[in-house]
Formats: C-alpha cells, sequence, structure tokens
C-alpha cells in the first residue's frame, strides 16, 4: 500500500491546496529541509498523503548512512526540470466525478474522464485524469470508481488474463 508520494509542482502551495481539497483534508507546510514545499493529507485512517515540491526539486542519495539530498536542478546548474513525465499516481477521493470535473475546470486544468483497458477493447475500469497545471497527470477516481479498479486488479482476474493472452 501506497502511504504518500511526492511530486513536483510550479505552484506547491497552491497545487497542495487543490489536492487537499480534492481529498477532503488539509493543506500544511512540508517541515523538511525543502523550502516552500507543502503536503495535502486527506486525514484518513492510512496516513493518506502527497508532498508537493517545487518543480526543479530531485531527490538524490544520500552519503553513507544519511537520508537523501534535495538539490535544485536549476541552482545546482543540472538543468531545467522535464517538461513531463511518465510518473502518475491513481488518487482515490470521497467526491463524485462532477465534483472534480468541477475542480478541475475551476483550476484550468486538463480534466478527461477516461476508460483504462487494452487497446481496441471495452474500458475495464474508468479514471479522471487531472492534468496538474497542465503537464503532470493524476488519475483521481469516485469511491465507485475506484470498487471498479480493485476488483480488475486482483491475482485471478490477472492469472486469467495473461494465461489467456499467452497461450495463442
Amino acid at each position: 500500500m501506497i502511504h504518500h508520494i511526492s511530486i513536483p509542482a510550479s505552484e506547491p502551495r497552491h497545487v497542495a491546496d487543490v489536492l487537499a481539497e480534492l481529498m477532503d483534508g488539509r493543506c500544511y507546510p512540508f517541515p523538511g529541509p525543502v523550502s516552500g514545499a507543502f503536503m495535502a493529507v486527506s486525514g484518513d485512517p492510512r496516513g493518506t498523503m502527497i508532498e508537493v515540491y517545487p518543480r526543479a526539486m530531485v531527490l538524490k542519495p544520500g552519503k553513507g548512512g544519511d537520508g537523501p539530498a534535495f538539490v535544485d536542478t536549476v541552482e545546482a546548474g543540472i538543468g531545467n526540470p522535464p517538461d513531463l513525465t511518465a510518473f502518475h499516481a491513481l488518487l482515490s477521493v470521497p467526491r463524485e466525478r462532477e465534483e472534480i470535473e468541477r475542480i478541475g475546470a475551476r483550476e484550468g486544468w486538463l480534466t478527461k474522464y477516461i476508460g483504462r483497458g487494452a487497446p481496441g477493447r471495452a474500458p475495464v475500469f474508468h479514471v479522471i485524469e487531472l492534468w496538474i497545471e497542465n503537464w503532470f497527470m493524476l488519475e483521481v477516481v469516485t469511491e465507485q470508481m475506484a470498487a471498479g479498479y480493485a476488483d480488475v486488479i486482483q491475482f485471478q482476474r490477472l492469472d486469467q488474463h495473461f494465461q489467456q493472452n499467452t497461450m495463442a
């Protein structure tokens, strides 16, 4: 189970505020060594949290027994942060589809209800793509949509699907 993730943003405070709203949670400053980082905290029993760092911030392995070092890629002369990324996460929120889409529209972020599954086949579950700041995708799902996802991502269903497709 993933309890927290960190994501980059051009406006970390604003993004954390919006994510906290989606989760019916709260936004707090991140108490770590990164200036300008914030946390969207759900308040649920699992401790679900999204850390939102300035977009140019990256983690670098620490030396010896030290934890990771935070490096600003622009200040360090490493280069600018990427315009797009393959990293994404699926976030289940206590909101309905219309509310999620309304929040995305209010922010001016691309928001799309879309089916997921094998190309050319009927979708096996649905998500709402919420493109944070129009460059970073977060899949957001209602409780009902989350149940559809969880039903599909089970060993029995996956074993059967991949067994059938590898025997052909």
